[in-house]
């Protein structure tokens, strides 16, 4: 038996551009070799399960390239990963309030989220914004749309990092524990 994954697909499937079709990211992981692969929503979310520690964010970023033409960033974490983010949660309250407005952001490596900490100098507000060991989370108080700190978080974490949504998170969680 493997280790359960998700492999967080940074902006596909918004707009036009980078359009991957799930069913066809399922069937592409299955190729290559995972197991029990299923896909959340059409955010580019796709839960696995994997023998050994192989280098699966470049191997599925590649895969994903070459066969479906699209080069997007796909970070992978082990579902014990995910539990301490949303263990670790300390925006509790915000969350239960409305989890479409708190982001939680995953890097590839402590180093990408470490080198977040100077945003929450930017919040206002309601706003907060807060790193952890596991992930950052932001609290959007006014909506996401409405707050100048989802962009600069995206143009901090260059291609190292993604968001997901609490409520997003929330279904990722439940699907690695199934």
């Amino acid at each position: 038996m493997g280790t359960r994954h998700v492999a967080l697909f940074r902006g596909i499937n918004v707009g036009k551009a980078k359009r991957i079709a799930m069913a066809d990211l399922r069937a592409l992981l299955e190729e290559m070799g995972y197991l029990k692969v299923s896909t959340l929503l059409n955010s580019g979310n796709a839960v696995f399960e994997a023998k050994g520690r192989a280098k699966h964010a470049e191997r599925i970023r590649s895969a994903v390239h070459e066969k479906l033409g699209v080069d997007a960033r796909v970070i992978v974490k082990a579902a014990a990963e995910i539990e301490a983010a949303v263990t670790g949660l300390p925006l509790k309250e915000q969350a239960e309030t409305d989890p479409s407005r708190l982001l939680v952001v995953f890097c590839e490596d402590a180093a990408g989220l470490a080198a977040l900490s100077g945003l929450a100098e930017q919040a206002v507000g309601e706003e907060r914004f807060l790193v952890g060991p596991d992930a950052a989370y932001l609290w959007c108080a006014n909506g996401i749309l409405e707050s100048r700190l989802p962009e600069a978080l995206l143009k901090m974490t260059g291609n190292t990092g993604t968001t997901r949504n609490w409520a997003t998170l929330m279904k990722i969680h439940q699907a690695l524990s199934a």
